[in-house]
């Protein structure tokens, strides 16, 4: 069966400079995100450690003499180089011999557990994280407002989303997986996101630490993040959500889970961000809870398109976590991260993207129009309390939003649909 038409990522661009700037570049992900793919497009030759016909041989290579499963030409594939974790040192030795850059791509979907002899590979291997696709780069959003003209400066730019709610629920419910955006078949990309979520349940969560665990309380813990997304419900209140049906869980066990989730990179929290300001206000530090794509969370809870409207209050979280995924595969082209603020007296912002530079820009997500004005006084009453003398002023303030039309207002606040955003 042929391949499916490969969709142009954001992370290409980053993957070619990266392997000009270094030796080697790993590129890390969830399953499926098509970190793969990426890479074959640019590899000049590919070891899949995988690969059931070749991987007893490959395996007794590691064990013998890793630097044969790196002969071939370059830049050279190593796909799911964890399966072998003496593949890194090996690279990064290889890379000090050749002296070379664009030698190695190192493609991972788990986090090894590092050991003791494992070099840092500083300077010698450059990492970059991929996430499932954005909106721009499933062809939904229009791309009409560039994340980086507002860092910039522009103005004077406008757009029209034609994105609905409807689709909006639609692309959040299937996800960013390139395998469901490719499908022609709405049932069966809906499918493969479920798929997913099944996988990481009943397989992949217990093969990432080789530890068994229930699936029951794996479901169960998914469900519980999934209605605690976009906050910042802590493992304690996670764990008495869970101890309502399994009296038995504890904090460790939890612990244990949540881990095991991390390292295969579905959960993505959100961390808080510290800014100076000009009051005393303690700023709070706990991450807001999301998964790499809103889809995990969507099949947790049996959150169709049609039952998310019935529910809109899991809608707008649902709405905030597609969001914050489109933001960190943008911010992320332009070298910078999203963080959340929540301060003690109560004054939230959802989005925070502060650059490698200095520069930053607020963003508050909100779904529907009736709460614009108002999200946008709270950007610039936000504003009004960062010490200046301390960091820069914002590049922008934004309302990200689920309607039509993008605009300035008159308080220099933008208002953007999710349907018109790019990198």
């Amino acid at each position: 069966m042929m391949k499916s038409e490969y969709l142009p990522r954001i992370a290409d661009a980053k993957l070619t400079l990266a392997l000009e700037a270094m030796g080697a570049v790993l590129i890390e992900g969830p399953k499926w995100c098509g970190k793969t793919r990426t890479a074959e497009r640019v590899a000049k030759s590919v070891l899949y450690m995988q690969d059931p016909d070749t991987y007893q041989e490959s395996m007794l290579k590691a064990k013998t003499k890793p630097s044969l499963l790196l002969e071939g030409e370059t830049p050279r594939l190593l796909d799911e180089w964890q399966v072998a974790p003496v593949l890194w040192n090996a690279v990064r030795f290889a890379i000090d011999k050749r002296h070379e850059r664009g030698q190695f791509i190192l493609t991972g979907s788990v986090v090894p557990v590092r050991t003791d002899d494992m070099h840092s590979g500083t300077g010698r291997i450059s990492r970059m994280k991929m996430r499932t696709m954005s909106l721009f780069e499933s062809g939904e959003s229009s791309g009409e407002i560039s994340l980086g003209d507002l860092f910039s400066g522009r103005t004077e730019m406008y757009g029209t989303s034609k994105v609905t709610l409807e689709q909006i629920a639609f692309s959040l419910t299937r996800g960013g997986w390139p395998a469901a955006v490719n499908e022609s078949s709405e049932t069966i990309s809906l499918k493969r996101a479920f798929d997913y979520y099944e996988a990481v349940v009943n397989e992949d969560i217990s093969r990432v630490d080789n530890v068994e665990k229930n699936p029951d309380r794996v479901r169960c813990l998914i469900r519980s993040l999934s209605r605690n997304i976009s906050t910042e419900a802590s493992t304690t209140t996670i764990l008495k959500d869970l101890l309502a049906n399994d009296e038995s869980l504890s904090q460790v066990t939890i612990d244990q889970y949540v881990n095991a989730l991390k390292m295969l990179f579905v959960i993505d929290d959100l961390p808080a961000w510290s800014p100076g300001l000009r009051s005393k206000t303690a700023i709070r530090t706990t991450a807001k809870r999301h998964f790499s794509d809103p889809s995990i969370a969507a099949a947790s809870l049996g959150a169709t398109t049609e039952r998310l409207f019935s529910d809109f209050c899991t809608f707008g979280f649902l709405f905030e976590a597609l969001c914050i995924r489109d933001l960190r595969v943008y911010a992320d082209s332009l070298n910078g991260d999203v963080y959340h603020y929540r301060d003690a007296k109560g004054v939230e912002v959802d989005a925070i993207i502060h650059l490698k530079d200095g520069r930053w820009g607020a963003i508050e997500v909100k779904m529907g129009a009736g709460d614009i004005e108002k999200a946008a006084e709270n950007l610039i009453s936000f504003k009004a309390n960062i010490d200046t003398l301390k960091m820069n002023e914002p590049a922008f303030l934004m309302v990200l939003t689920g309607t039509e039309y993008a605009f300035q207002m008159s308080n220099s606040v933008w208002v953007i649909p999710l349907g018109c955003l790019k990198d």
